[in-house]
């Protein structure tokens, strides 16, 4: 089952893609596999996957620790406090949520050698998203870049909460328009390469408006149901 739906989310993404005239080569897919358990997550790395996101810092090391012998690629997707950083700093690929200079100095602190980060943005007016004001994101990256190993490779953001997809399009496109505004201020040792953005309900959408990375869950592995019936 979960073979057939990562199929069918890559034809989705490239129906996606070829509407706007980009290579879905360009699309990376992170399957968001909190709270599944191991088992779908090396079904979902049997059927191609190798980009896998977690939220919350112990259960990504318990996944780590399970999943030592595979090649996954580990996303850290969650609010991240900086009394954590010192248990993932050196064992994910990318983090998702840097969203302070406070936690950006934590990850200097603690790295061995560069980590890369996506500055996470607060696109809409609900109080319960965390991350940056799209106005302070250039004064933010302007202080972030003096830390020699924290890189700086794009934005995150995540959409409303909505049924309709199409209520994502403002804060998607506020983000490729933050990222041209960054470009454009020629900040040395910034690579603005991502766009991490885009969820199951609306994915289509952050594809349209430039995505590279999308985070999706629920259409690879499932919702509720086939979290309880996967084995931890």
């Amino acid at each position: 089952m979960i073979a057939q739906n990562i199929e069918q989310l890559k034809r989705r993404v490239a129906e996606a893609c070829a509407r706007v005239g980009r290579d879905a080569e360009d699309v990376r897919i992170v399957a968001v596999s909190k709270t599944f358990g191991v088992e779908l997550i090396k079904k979902a790395f049997e059927a191609g996957l190798v980009d896998f996101g977690e939220n919350y810092v112990q259960e990504l090391r318990e996944k780590m620790e399970r999943l030592s012998g595979k090649p996954v690629r580990w996303h850290f997707i969650g609010h991240l406090q900086t009394n954590k950083v010192k248990y993932i700093i050196n064992s994910v690929r990318l983090i998702h949520t840097l969203d302070s200079v406070r936690l950006a100095e934590e990850l200097q602190k603690r790295a061995t050698g560069p980590v890369d980060v996506l500055v996470e943005v607060h696109t809409t007016d609900e109080a319960t998203k965390t991350g940056v004001d799209p106005r302070d994101v250039v004064p933010l990256v302007r202080e972030v870049v003096r830390l020699q190993n924290v890189r700086i490779c794009g934005l995150m953001t995540m959409g409303p909460f909505s049924d309709t997809p199409e209520d994502s399009r403002p804060s998607f496109r506020m983000l490729r328009e933050l990222r041209a505004k960054v470009e454009s201020e020629n900040i040395p040792n910034v690579r603005m390469q991502h766009l991490s953005m885009g969820m199951t309900h609306d994915f289509e959408v952050a594809v349209e408006e430039g995505a590279t990375i999308l985070r999706i869950g629920t259409a690879i592995f499932g919702g509720r149901k086939a979290r309880e019936n996967s084995k931890s």
